[in-house]
């Protein structure tokens, strides 16, 4: 894996700035005082300053250096309202409707992504997925030739006497009951986020059946998937139709249930069918399998915005930080 050292050494040769849109929450305090620190990483905190030093002093961190801005006063609000404007225009917004929706920090931590202030931002440690999410469709929207936004964890379990296994997973956390095509557009999406943490993907369109052993729409789902997949991304490491987990990762099941793929049997990145799967699948990972969870790393966006776990603690939302800032 390429571990967060090798990460934070990334952004110390080309430092950036991520925008935290709770600045008063003590565990982004917390956070932002080790990216501090380390001096590779630049924290903006929305809140208003007097409440956000109140609560740096009450939580005893340091958080000298941070930029802190709010929407109340920020010095190109006009601008931003201006930028807000033509983005919804289709939606025919005026400009007090602009400024009244700015007030809220994650459309206002999302425009000065935008707006090229910031590089990244990091959200959602007091509120939802989709409330990180839709800023984000709305103003930064999709990459060329993308139509949904869909999500990786990277779970990592480490060993003292090897290296760490790393795996990806998705989408587990945004796209509920996704189609074949958008399944396409998420695993190349997973893939492409795995090579970024220095694992070479192994891709496993996961099922109840293995090579045509059960039948239904769910398997077909998954087949056809599967099936346009490798002929719209010839380059990646794809086991040759819908697989079941176990022979995806163990070589001697694949050996009788899918004896004819190179890649069944040891695959490292994980495409589920559902939300409901994928939501389980990676959580069982996490807690019988030891492997800490990284995530969701939101997918498909024009610039690096990820949401957090309400349940999140400060170390979570630091690793999430580096990992934010090295997709942009």
């Amino acid at each position: 894996m390429a571990g967060f050292g090798q990460l934070i050494e990334m952004l110390k040769q080309d430092p950036k700035t991520i925008v935290f849109t709770e600045g008063t929450d003590a565990r982004i305090l917390e956070a932002s005082s080790r990216l501090l620190a380390g001096n590779f990483l630049t924290p903006i905190l929305v809140g208003e300053e007097d409440e956000v030093m109140k609560a740096s002093e009450e939580s005893g961190y340091n958080i000298r250096g941070a930029q802190i801005v709010s929407p109340k006063n920020y010095d190109r609000m006009d601008e931003m309202v201006d930028m807000f404007c033509e983005l919804r225009k289709s939606k025919g917004v005026t400009k007090e409707e602009a400024l009244k929706t700015l007030q809220s920090a994650n459309y206002f931590g999302t425009m000065l992504v935008k707006m090229g202030v910031a590089d990244a931002l990091l959200g959602g440690a007091t509120y939802s997925t989709a409330d990180t999410v839709r800023p984000a469709l709305q103003l930064i929207k999709t990459k060329p030739g993308n139509k949904i936004v869909s999500s990786c964890f990277i779970m990592v379990r480490p060993d003292v006497s090897e290296e760490d296994t790393v795996l990806a997973m998705g989408d587990c956390a945004i796209n509920i009951k996704p189609t074949e095509d958008e399944l396409v557009e998420i695993a190349s999406e997973v893939a492409a986020c795995a090579e970024i943490f220095g694992v070479d993907p192994k891709i496993a369109f996961l099922s109840y059946s293995s090579n045509g052993s059960g039948s239904g729409e769910d398997v077909d789902k998954m087949r056809n998937a599967c099936k346009k997949t490798i002929e719209q991304y010839p380059q990646l490491n794809i086991v040759d139709g819908e697989i079941q987990f176990d022979a995806a990762v163990s070589p001697r099941v694949a050996r009788t249930k899918f004896p004819t793929d190179q890649f069944a049997g040891n695959c490292n990145t994980f495409i589920f069918p559902d939300i409901n799967a994928g939501n389980i699948g990676y959580k069982i990972a996490q807690r019988l399998g030891g492997f800490d969870a990284y995530g969701p790393i939101l997918l498909g966006l024009n610039a690096p915005i990820n949401d957090l776990s309400r349940g999140c603690n400060g170390q979570e939302v630091y690793s999430m930080a580096i990992i934010t800032a090295a997709l942009a």
